[in-house]
C-alpha cells in the first residue's frame, strides 16, 4: 500500500513511499482518527485485534488508519471508518477537529456526534467496540489496556467534544 509524501508544511512532495516503509528526513505521511461521541458524551473505543502489529489487543479510540496514496485525509477517515466498522461516513464539510503532528507526519483527528447503526467489525482490525467515558478511558489507560496517549490528550478530547459540539448528520 502507497502514500502521499508530505513535506514539514504539508505541502505535496509529488511522491509516494510503501505504508510501513521507512521516511526520509523531511518526508511525511497523513494518518487519520475518527472519534465519535454519542449524545450522552461517550467515546466509542474499539479494542484491536490481537494479530496488529503495533498495540495488538489494545483499546483505541473510534477509528484510525493511514490515508493512502491519491486520497485526502477525510477520504482516508471516511474509508477506514467503513472499514473497520462497517458504516458508511459522510464527512462532507466536516474538516479534522485537531491535528497532532508525530514523527513520521500529520494525524488528523476527526471529532463527531452520531447516532450509529449496529456495527459489522473488520476482524482483521478490530475485536470489540463499545461505548466509554472519560473517567473507563483513564482508567483503561492506567492499567495499561488503552494505548498510551497522553491522559491530557484524551481529556483533551473530552474537553473538545463539550465546549464545541460537533457535526451531528
Amino acid at each position: 500500500e502507497l502514500v502521499d509524501l508530505y513535506g514539514e508544511n504539508r505541502v505535496p512532495l509529488g511522491r509516494t513511499a510503501e505504508r510501513s516503509g521507512p521516511l526520509a528526513p523531511g518526508e511525511y505521511r497523513t494518518v487519520v482518527h475518527v472519534c465519535v461521541f454519542d449524545r450522552r458524551g461517550r467515546l466509542l473505543i474499539q479494542r484491536r485485534a490481537e494479530e496488529k502489529l503495533i498495540w495488538p489487543g489494545l483499546w483505541d479510540v473510534s477509528v484510525g488508519g493511514g490515508v493512502d496514496a491519491g486520497e485526502t485525509s477525510r477520504q482516508g477517515a471516511e474509508r477506514e471508518f467503513f472499514e473497520e466498522l462497517g458504516v458508511p461516513l459522510d464527512l462532507s464539510g466536516v474538516r479534522p477537529s485537531v491535528t497532532v503532528n508525530f514523527d513520521g507526519g500529520f494525524d488528523d483527528f476527526y471529532l463527531l456526534v452520531r447516532d450509529l447503526p449496529p456495527l459489522t467489525l473488520q476482524k482483521e482490525e478490530v475485536q470489540d467496540a463499545r461505548w466509554a467515558t472519560l473517567e473507563e478511558i483513564l482508567r483503561m489507560a492506567e492499567e495499561g489496556s488503552f494505548i498510551p496517549y497522553p491522559v491530557s490528550f484524551l481529556r483533551f478530547l473530552f474537553d473538545m467534544r463539550r465546549q464545541f459540539g460537533f457535526p451531528t448528520k
